[in-house]
């Protein structure tokens, strides 16, 4: 047989087209030929491959090589077609069976020694193969994080000599056994208890837990604004199943092996100095950033006035859209961003505007123009602003006995959101418009409350949507089905425009 097809999968974002490597040997002037829109490093693929098959002691075909990767309209990256190249040279020149290959896939990266190494991705790779109802070969160092598949069937190996072994039925490879996705006895948050005082934020914390909501901590450098936005993820409830899957598969595109990140909540920090494509995602061949690698938990960016006003704007539409979609002059990507946004800033440059006992030494114009770095379009998606203040001596140095634990406030989230779940199925802070209208409504004298206040304010529709949804929750945490006075009086209350002149 001088003709063989393998079948693996390409990378297109979140998705893994199937791609089937076709390996004709002909005659002719020895040559090896690569064709169906290889990008460079699969180009390289020919020197790997040859030295891989030569070194595991196989037979390299004097012949006119030509391998195609259809469909040919599709771009090809990485070095994942090293193995089915591999592969497909052997079966055609008959030195693999062609029956034993069917019904696989095959992905991995060939060192010159002929041992498979791990590619980026490989998570949506297994689940487009357990959709094909196929097996999947891949490296042995990919293999445990592809089994969080639900149903995949998962083989990995380490060398080319050893799944040629297996193919051939002399050494079949075990299956890898599944692994499960939420590994909650592992994970490990900070405490909420390490946090002394700062009544507001705590229940900022709490609120936005529970409905999924945005928050802004404002107050003067070292009051605990980084201690409680680390503390968030503690409190949130576990990640369901398909929640953690899409989680750990966008977090394989940059750690292809690690079980370390599944079942938790993701806590994102990215410096102040990250560019666009680090946040939103980016490059040549547009990798997710910092905002989807937060998908299912946080988003923390320290510092906000000090990021790039640029940047800051690209979230507008991820935090209304939960995803984000980069376009391309050939292609189009689209990730998942479902992320809660926690922002820490000082009320001014020197960071004691306001502060009792130390003096701010900002000028009102210089005050001015530190906080109109924050848009009003920005500002306008945090549902939820808490002052920060500065505690004395004696509250920070009392015993932390009298502070409530991660776990107890982690059990009021997790009831407020399964009264939510089981009444619209998703969280407060994405109501669809009808659902909105539908548990949003008012009674006489809360909706007169509002109205007064929204005008004082000057809220803005969405300002308006965005307080409503706030005492939505508030509502849900004190276990009543309609929003009275208080909680309106309450979502305003964390509206005052904390980061606005």
């Amino acid at each position: 047989m001088e003709l063989s097809v393998i079948y693996s999968r390409a990378g297109v974002g979140i998705a893994a087209p199937l791609v089937q490597v076709e390996t004709h040997l002909g005659n002719g002037l020895p040559a090896f030929n690569i064709v169906g829109l290889p990008e460079t490093a699969v180009r390289e693929s020919r020197d790997r491959v040859r030295c891989a098959l030569q070194n595991s002691h196989f037979e390299f075909p004097d012949r006119r090589i030509t391998v195609n990767l259809a469909p040919a309209d599709l771009p090809k990256e990485g070095g994942r077609f090293d193995l089915p190249i591999a592969l497909g040279i052997l079966a055609a020149s008959g030195q693999l069976p062609a029956a034993s290959l069917p019904g696989h896939e095959f992905i991995g990266e060939l060192a010159l020694g002929g041992a498979i190494r791990p590619i980026p991705g490989i998570i949506p790779a297994a689940q487009a193969c357990t959709a094909a109802a196929r097996r999947l070969v891949t490296p042995a160092d990919n293999a445990a994080l592809a089994a969080v598949v639900p149903g995949s069937r998962i083989i990995g190996a380490v060398d080319l000599l050893t799944l040629c072994a297996h193919l051939n039925g002399r050494q079949p490879l075990p299956p890898t056994p599944p692994t499960n996705p939420l590994r909650d006895s592992a994970v490990h948050y900070p405490d909420l208890a390490d946090v002394a005082g700062q009544s507001l934020a705590r229940r900022g914390l709490e609120v936005a837990a529970s409905g999924g909501h945005n928050l802004l901590l404002c107050g003067p450098p070292g009051t605990g604004k980084t201690l409680l936005a680390s503390r968030l993820p503690g409190i949130l409830p576990p990640p369901d199943p398909e929640e953690a899957l899409t989680c750990a598969a966008l977090h394989s595109f940059y750690d292809s092996t690690s079980l370390e990140h599944l079942g938790q909540r993701p806590f994102r920090s990215p410096h102040h100095s990250a560019s666009a494509a680090a946040l939103v995602g980016g490059g040549a061949r547009p990798r997710p950033g910092e905002a989807s690698l937060a998908h299912g938990g946080v988003l923390f960016l320290d510092e906000l006035p000090e990021f790039s006003r640029q940047v800051l704007e690209m979230l507008r539409e991820p935090m209304e859209a939960a995803a984000i979609t980069l376009s391309r002059a050939n292609h189009k990507f689209t990730y998942p961003a479902r992320f809660q946004l926690v922002a820490a800033m000082n009320p001014c440059p020197c960071g004691f505007h306001g502060d009792d006992q130390q003096p701010c030494r900002c000028s009102p114009d210089q005050i001015q123009r530190y906080r109109q770095r924050l848009s009003g379009p920005l500002l306008d998606r945090i549902d939820l602003h808490a002052e920060v203040p500065r505690l004395d001596a004696a509250s920070l140095l009392r015993e932390r006995t009298a502070g409530e634990s991660s776990e107890s406030v982690r059990l009021r989230v997790i009831a407020a959101r399964s009264c939510q779940l089981e009444r619209q199925g998703c969280t407060n802070a994405v109501l669809s418009d009808e659902q909105f209208r539908e548990l949003c409504r008012l009674q006489p004298a809360a909706r007169r409350q509002l109205e007064q206040a929204a005008d004082a304010m000057h809220l803005s529709g969405r300002g308006l949507h965005r307080s409503l949804r706030v005492a939505r929750t508030l509502a849900d945490m004190a276990g009543v089905a309609t929003i009275d006075c208080g909680h309106i009086a309450e979502a305003l209350a964390f509206r005052q425009q904390a980061a606005r002149p």
